[in-house]
């Protein structure tokens, strides 16, 4: 059992592979470097071929990196992309990382522009976790780690669509959480604060806002991608174990004020 063994060996991701998608940039980037740091090699996913520099990170430590270009808007072509990465790999950790944010009055929000979000955000996250999930299903062990939000609890502003989108992450987070389980398969989310990310660029710049985000922290500072990375590393190893269908809020302790 996982509780007999040495502390660094609950952390350790050595023989793993780990597909974590959105992993050219910001957190999935940190998210994609950490596991590979902790031993696992790695699949990338992203929309562009802007993996280079996280795939450098990753095999500077010795990992091996296999990547994979998908548009995950396209809902209909993700089984295709997907399904040369799990013959040539057994993927033992899905990152489901990859998502947008379109900021916008709801009262003015098109059904274009929301589906552009839920899409993304929540369906792809669905598909993802099925087509992966089956073969660890079948293997009997395997993890999944979403990357919910604050907006997974609260309603934000002129953030509708995201809010439904992550609100919705962490339901799915249970209700797979549920359903395998029994099945030696953990399904968990990582909920960021506000980090400092290109999604954040325009928060940042309105000295107004970011005084005001930063006064509620209490940590008193933005978050950085590199924050998510000891997160990732605990769900995706064998000391969460026991962990189902929880979402970890890494925050700076801005929930709890």
């Amino acid at each position: 059992m996982a509780t007999d063994r040495p502390v660094p060996w609950l952390f350790a991701l050595d023989g793993r592979t780990a597909l974590v998608t959105g992993a050219g940039t910001g957190i999935g980037q940190a998210i994609a470097t950490g596991l590979a740091e902790a031993g696992a090699d790695l699949v990338l996913l992203a929309e562009h071929d802007n993996l280079g520099a996280t795939r450098e990170r990753a095999r500077a430590r010795g990992r091996e990196v296999d990547t994979v270009v998908c548009d995950l808007a396209r809902l209909d072509d993700i089984a295709a992309a997907v399904a040369p990465v799990l013959e040539r790999h057994r993927v033992d950790i899905l990152v489901n990382n990859a998502g947008i944010i379109l900021r916008e009055p709801a009262a003015d929000m098109s059904s274009t522009s929301w589906d552009a979000v839920v899409d993304i955000n929540l369906s792809a996250v669905f598909r993802l976790s099925q087509l992966v999930g089956r073969p660890m299903l079948d293997r009997g062990e395997g993890k999944v780690i979403n990357v919910a939000s604050l907006l997974s609890f609260q309603g934000g502003v002129l953030v509708a669509s995201y809010a439904a989108s992550k609100h919705g992450v962490a339901g799915l987070t249970k209700a797979l959480a549920n359903e395998w389980a029994p099945h030696g398969v953990q399904v968990n989310a990582i909920a960021p604060g506000y980090v400092d990310t290109a999604a954040t660029a325009d928060l940042r710049a309105d000295e107004g806002r970011d005084a005001a985000i930063v006064a509620r922290i209490p940590a008193g500072r933005w978050g950085r991608p590199e924050d998510l990375r000891g997160a990732a590393v605990f769900l995706a190893s064998p000391a969460s174990d026991y962990v189902n269908g929880h979402v970890l809020v890494v925050d700076g302790g801005w929930m709890g004020r």
